[in-house]
């Protein structure tokens, strides 16, 4: 699970952050003691920091330098403050992207994934389900001897199943996903990529009757054992 830690004080914003970060399974970070910021982003060795300006104890600046000293880590600056002169101040203290007060919760995700994507390349070709194996590069489906290969919109619709196993996901949550990746489909769009990308992996296993779609919901990848 990817770990974002979250250095903000604001109560509400960081209940509105964990409610959006477990929609996409990330788990969220807080800081506990403020004068030692920099010795719990060591402890909490985490994916990726969102960094405030305003702090209770320094500023934003201050602990994304010290920060910087041991650790590469992938970091959004959030502030009230307008871009300039922050913006460039954020970047050269050592801040990857920033995003400014307020904004909506679909914006801060599609930062963290297209951050987490320019800096952790591929980790792996391969995504697992079970049984199943996805190859993200070449967008095969296998399954011991059979196999079958989806278009690259087909690829990245599964590799979302994939990543997010039993959990809902909606049809918002795919078009973003999908968006980010540079294909820009609509609803009724992703349902054409959605009925074929079953009728393809019904070669393979039961992997059709696990993507299953719930009712005024979107859609969820199931266990076998659900099945039954």
């Amino acid at each position: 699970m990817t770990k974002i830690l979250v250095i903000e004080d604001n109560r509400l914003l960081l209940e509105e952050m964990q409610t959006a970060f477990q929609k996409w399974n990330y788990q969220m970070g807080r800081i506990q003691h403020w004068d030692q910021v920099d010795d719990e982003v060591r402890r909490q060795q985490p994916d990726l920091v969102i960094m405030d300006i305003t702090l209770p104890s320094y500023d934003g600046f201050y602990w994304t330098q010290k920060i910087r000293e041991f650790s590469d880590v992938p970091l959004i600056f959030v502030s009230a403050a307008e871009m300039d002169p922050n913006a460039v101040r954020a970047i050269a203290s050592g801040a990857d992207d920033y995003i400014v007060k307020p904004f909506a919760s679909e914006v801060l995700i599609s930062k963290i994934q297209a951050l987490l994507r320019r800096t952790q390349p591929q980790l792996t070709t391969q995504l697992r389900f079970e049984n199943y194996q996805l190859n993200v590069l070449t967008n095969v489906v296998t399954q011991g001897a059979h196999q079958v290969k989806l278009t690259p919109t087909e690829g990245l619709i599964l590799k979302v199943f994939f990543m997010h196993p039993q959990q809902i996901i909606t049809k918002k949550q795919l078009l973003q996903q999908i968006w980010q990746s540079g294909e820009f489909l609509d609803a009724a769009v992703l349902n054409v990529n959605m009925s074929r990308l079953r009728s393809k992996v019904a070669t393979v296993g039961t992997l059709k009757e696990q993507l299953v779609t719930v009712r005024k919901r979107g859609y969820q990848l199931v266990s076998h054992a659900n099945n039954y």
